[in-house]
């Protein structure tokens, strides 16, 4: 089955997203089920999420979605921003709503975040001789 595009390559939180996803060593993107996901071998990061209520869906297009250790993942479900993603929560990932004032460097330590715990030792070496 195909899904849809659910994105517009012009959209200017993508392209932020796009930028500090794609600047961690071999990584790239693909569409994934209509969305960007960003992945090594593994996806460590998602551009649009969404989340089940009352058995529907409702997408939330504009945030992230990223793997989190739990510890962190916990402190973050406090946070407004925060949603546990439909499909993904349960595996650990946390969608951030980037619409409202959104800090980039806290998006860029979370894709980092992410990025350690999917992407291998080899790769994680090489990010951290940067």
């Amino acid at each position: 089955m195909t899904h849809p595009r659910n994105f517009d390559d012009a959209d200017p939180l993508l392209r932020r997203v796009r930028a500090l996803a794609l600047a961690l060593p071999d990584a790239a993107e693909k569409i994934s089920h209509g969305i960007p996901a960003f992945y090594t071998t593994k996806v460590f990061a998602y551009f649009g999420g969404s989340i089940k209520i009352d058995g529907e869906y409702h997408r939330h297009e504009h945030s992230i979605l990223v793997l989190l250790d739990e510890e962190e993942r916990t402190a973050l479900t406090e946070d407004p921003r925060c949603y546990v993603p439909a499909y993904l929560g349960p595996s650990g990932w946390l969608g951030i709503d980037l619409t409202a004032e959104t800090d980039w460097n806290e998006i860029a330590e979370f894709l980092d975040a992410s990025y350690r715990l999917t992407a291998g030792p080899r790769r994680v070496a090489r990010l951290d001789a940067r």
